[in-house]
């Protein structure tokens, strides 16, 4: 497969944005939503599936596509060409404070596993597909680990990651046991699957759920600390659920609230 060259940079710590020079006729594909910025002479086209040089039908475009809106995508992806006479720059964001991920996917084999929500943006000719898991197990208590996103090509990928990113390099027969939504990526080599916690105590009160997935080696692993789900729990769990404002200190601010609002309510009274 043709892919493109392209170079890069990752700026920024907490919250990162990679940012991709593009030569004359080369091109980058960005997930909707993704694109920070890009300088002047660079196109942007949007495409049915990915673009990739595999999907050149209509049906051929319209399964890639399928492929996408399983994994919860977009049926679109966008395409950037750098149309100008000297190098161009374009920029894409991550979604939420964590990692974007160089993967290059010529020295990992050609394929990568990822979450399906973690494809930040690729070099033209990376083929964006699923990959879904075969065991029964895995399908019925795998959560977020069941639909995975499948990145095929020898180019650059970039992959976004939640909070810090830990890389573990499995050896054969080496298993390590994971949350399901703390797995980023996987190369195509490790087997995933799904394990009982085994005590019915720590699956009712340990606040892990009830299964845990476990990576067996060979091959690379590659894990966050913050998976957006969790974030996105602990955001909902801490917000005001009545529509009221809730105060830091619910206790005394609690008593401090009320006795204000008494206060003012019955303050005519004296």
């Amino acid at each position: 497969m043709g892919m493109d060259v392209i170079d890069y940079d990752i700026r920024g710590a907490e919250m990162q944005f990679v940012e991709i020079e593009l030569d004359p006729g080369e091109a980058a594909i960005g997930e909707a939503g993704s694109l920070m910025m890009m300088d002047d002479g660079i196109v942007m086209d949007t495409v049915l599936g990915d673009g990739s040089a595999q999907q050149g039908g209509f049906f051929s475009k319209l399964l890639g596509a399928g492929k996408r809106l399983i994994t919860g995508e977009s049926l679109f992806t966008t395409v950037y060409v750098n149309q100008g006479n000297g190098k161009r720059r374009v920029a894409f964001a991550a979604p939420y404070p964590g990692k974007i991920l160089p993967m290059d996917l010529k020295a990992l084999g050609g394929t990568l596993i990822c979450q399906k929500d973690s494809f930040l943006c690729a070099a033209r000719g990376v083929s964006l597909g699923i990959a879904l898991q075969r065991k029964l197990s895995v399908g019925f208590f795998g959560g977020e680990g069941f639909i995975m996103q499948r990145l095929d090509g020898d180019g650059l990928a970039f992959v976004h990651a939640g909070g810090t990113v830990v890389r573990r390099e499995l050896s054969a027969g080496q298993l390590l046991r994971v949350d399901t939504g703390c797995v980023v990526a996987y190369t195509p080599q490790v087997d995933f699957d799904i394990e009982y916690v085994g005590k019915i105590k720590t699956a009712l009160f340990g606040g892990e759920g009830l299964f845990l997935a476990t990576l067996r080696g060979p091959g690379t692993v590659w894990l966050q600390s913050l998976p957006f789900s969790r974030l996105a729990s602990r955001v909902f769990a801490a917000a005001p659920q009545l529509g009221g404002r809730r105060e830091e200190g619910s206790l005394l601010g609690g008593f401090a609230a009320g006795g204000l609002a008494g206060g003012l309510l019955g303050g005519d009274d004296e």
